[in-house]
């Protein structure tokens, strides 16, 4: 791929997605959108990127987006901010909302919805605390193809086998050939939902826990600023951000402040730090 397809690709990925890519990922994207000229009948990635100069085709344009921002999902990622969720984060949320018995999650850049799914299992494993409470997670991808398969809840053997216990497997999945199908009771405690994050998630609604995790390490410095900004206008006061094991809000933003003691996981930013003490 010469450098004039090369930036006109990363030009496009910056504006629409907040992808950031450098000369020597060019490898990356070639082999990302091979396969996506195949789809579209070009026989080089040449062509395909001269179809997206000459054409105003936004179906071309969306499929190079998604293949090159779909990025790999397990169940119970690093396992830690899930045991943070349930252990530190979830207790002093049940006191706080004992008045409306209503919880709200995010999962953002849900991929194929590995992360929400075991929001949910997990969560399901707590069913006698949670008796009475309506707990709504809501899981959001930029891509299409992802968000489609999220929905369906259907997955190999390959992708069940990376961070799933086996009692979960057992109790949640049913077998069919070569793949498993999540049971519809977990399924229905997620509802999946096609949204970019570039844009302000106002139309989301609050939230009481948002997770965006590895997600900001693809962004370039404004570009992480302006998420967590939005992320923050749309975060309860009271509520926790949960960020990738390399992720960080310092020296990006000031709206957020990491709960002392525990990492990977950040508060509304106070000044007093009295916002932190529920948790520590």
């Amino acid at each position: 791929m010469n450098t004039s397809d090369f930036q006109m690709i990363a030009t496009m990925l910056r504006e629409q997605s907040g992808l950031v890519i450098t000369p020597e990922k060019a490898y990356l994207v070639e082999n990302r959108l091979q396969p996506v000229a195949r789809k579209w009948g070009y026989a080089s990635l040449d062509q395909l990127v001269g179809a997206m100069r000459t054409k105003s085709d936004g179906k071309l344009r969306k499929d190079v987006v998604d293949a090159m921002t779909t990025n790999e999902s397990l169940f119970f990622r690093d396992l830690k901010p899930f045991d943070l969720m349930r252990d530190v984060v979830l207790p002093p949320l049940l006191t706080a909302r004992a008045s409306t018995k209503r919880i709200r999650i995010w999962s953002a850049a849900c991929s194929s919805g590995q992360e929400p799914y075991s929001l949910a299992m997990m969560l399901s494993e707590m069913q006698a605390k949670l008796a009475g409470w309506k707990i709504e997670i809501l899981a959001t991808d930029l891509s299409s193809e992802m968000v489609a398969k999220a929905k369906a809840g259907t997955y190999s053997q390959f992708e069940v086998q990376r961070g799933l216990p086996i009692t979960m497997l057992v109790k949640h999945f049913k077998q069919d050939g070569d793949r498993w199908q999540l049971s519809d009771a977990i399924r229905n405690q997620v509802t999946f939902r096609e949204y970019n994050l570039l844009e302000h998630p106002r139309s989301l609604g609050q939230f009481d826990v948002v997770y965006c995790r590895n997600v900001l390490i693809y962004f370039d410095q404004p570009t992480k600023t302006k998420v967590l900004a939005g992320i923050a206008d749309q975060l309860a006061p009271d509520g926790t951000l949960f960020l990738g094991g390399a992720e960080t809000v310092l020296g990006i933003t000031d709206r957020f402040e990491p709960v002392p003691g525990q990492r990977g996981i950040y508060r509304a930013a106070t000044k007093t730090g009295a916002g932190l003490r529920a948790v520590v």
